[in-house]
């Protein structure tokens, strides 16, 4: 049984997704603002976080860039607003889905059972490697940063996953898939 973390501050809209997603075979927790959301991201054992990008303390946005430095943990980002910028910026700091409301139940869980299949494939292709060092390089795993030189790199969920495949691979030509 999967367990996701809904951070959402609609308790209504929390109480439906989470009876919904039960019936799916799913086991869900609720927090309602982004301060405890991020909180119990980092310190919970969730496959999947569900996060709404309007929240009182902390918004969607600083959630995921903060969960994005300590955790590769799954993230679907739900928005009442559906402005592609919004979308855009949400996938480029490191969601892995986005999802507009109001929306159909069923493809919320189409779409959280499609990312965890991504995830567990992901997880079976790639053997676990704490660290890896190239020339002055060195990307760390556990913590999802790169190290220039001994000083960190900002970079994002997708170019994190692209350098670490590039670096495991170093020295040979890798292909595109």
């Amino acid at each position: 049984m999967s367990k996701v973390l809904i951070i959402d501050d609609d308790e209504e809209l929390c109480d439906l997704v989470s009876e919904y997603l039960t019936v799916e075979g799913f086991e869900t927790t609720s927090v309602h603002d982004g301060e405890t959301g991020l909180e119990a991201a980092l310190s919970g054992d969730y496959d999947l976080a569900i996060l709404d990008v309007m929240m009182p303390k902390l918004n969607g946005f600083d959630v995921l860039r903060s969960l994005r430095e300590k955790s590769g943990l799954p993230v679907l980002m739900l928005t009442a607003r559906g402005d592609d910028m919004e979308r855009i910026v949400g996938l480029e700091i490191g969601a892995d889905d986005y999802l507009p409301k109001p929306f159909n139940p069923r493809e919320l869980v189409a779409r959280l059972r499609a990312i965890l299949r991504r995830a567990s494939n992901d997880e079976a292709d790639q053997a676990p490697v704490e660290k890896i060092s190239v020339d002055d390089l060195e990307l760390s795993s556990s913590s999802r940063s790169v190290k220039r030189d001994g000083e960190e790199l900002p970079v994002t969920s997708v170019e994190f996953d692209l350098l670490s495949a590039l670096l495991r691979d170093a020295g040979t030509v890798v292909k595109k898939e």
